[in-house]
């Protein structure tokens, strides 16, 4: 997704509903690189075209999350990629951001995705990207797979890199998930010592939940934006953990 790509998208999801002549002013080009432009996001799931009209995906499931602070997410997704080599085997777990690197790898890399996200592998499949899907018991709100079953695929595959969401994170307590079942896929990955990386903004610091999330040291670096407090920073790189920010907006 290119810069003006990313324009588009910032404005559509801050207005619900654009005009393909509006897009056009705003981005400095003609109306018809901006009609090609909205063929090329759809096709993508990033918005929905009417005549006329770019649209705001309207949903309650992960397409409104992914779509919900967008740019930031792209640009934590751009980075999290960069760490990635072609022919690498990777493992993305679920949530928007990570939907996200999926589909930036998908687009940039040579790579195997390893996910246990029904969704991530949906939004992969015109890629030429190959895809492995573990299965498990079919969780339809989160649309991953959890459960003891999904525990034994995970002991089955390798992988070089495991890209993980959080919804927490507080040094007495390390970090933390809201979901039990989930949170249980998380470690059966962790267990597998491989590189660990947490993708996630920085509104999850300074808040707990219920489930544990392996040891803090079984992480290797976090990417999040620049709102991470330098006492949260401090915090992490104490804990032996590399922070990499990018910026917001």
């Amino acid at each position: 997704m290119n810069a003006r790509h990313q324009n588009i998208m910032q404005h559509v999801n801050l207005k619900r509903r654009v005009s393909v002549s509006e897009l056009s002013q705003l981005c400095g080009v003609s109306e018809v690189t901006i009609r090609q432009d909205l063929t090329l996001l759809e096709q993508r799931s990033y918005l929905k075209r009417a005549h006329g009209f770019a649209l705001a995906i309207e949903s309650d499931d992960l397409d409104t999350r992914m779509m919900s602070n967008f740019a930031l997410k792209q640009k934590l997704a751009q980075f999290a990629a960069s760490l990635v080599e072609d022919g690498e085997t990777i493992f993305i777990e679920s949530g928007s951001s990570n939907a996200l690197l999926a589909r930036y790898l998908a687009e940039h890399k040579k790579v195997t995705l390893i996910t246990v996200s029904s969704y991530i592998a949906h939004l992969l499949k015109e890629s030429e990207c190959e895809v492995i899907l573990l299965g498990g018991m079919y969780q339809k709100k989160s649309e991953t797979m959890v459960g003891p079953l999904t525990r034994m695929c995970i002991q089955q595959v390798n992988f070089s890199k495991a890209f993980i969401g959080i919804d927490g994170y507080l040094p007495e307590n390390g970090f933390t998930g809201r979901d039990m079942m989930r949170a249980d896929v998380v470690n059966a990955v962790l267990a597998k010592g491989m590189e660990n990386i947490i993708i996630t903004d920085s509104s999850k610091f300074g808040k707990i939940n219920s489930n544990p999330l392996g040891t803090v040291n079984a992480f290797s670096r976090v990417i999040t934006d620049d709102g991470l407090t330098q006492d949260f920073a401090d915090s992490l790189v104490q804990q032996g953990i590399t922070v990499n920010t990018v910026v917001e907006g």
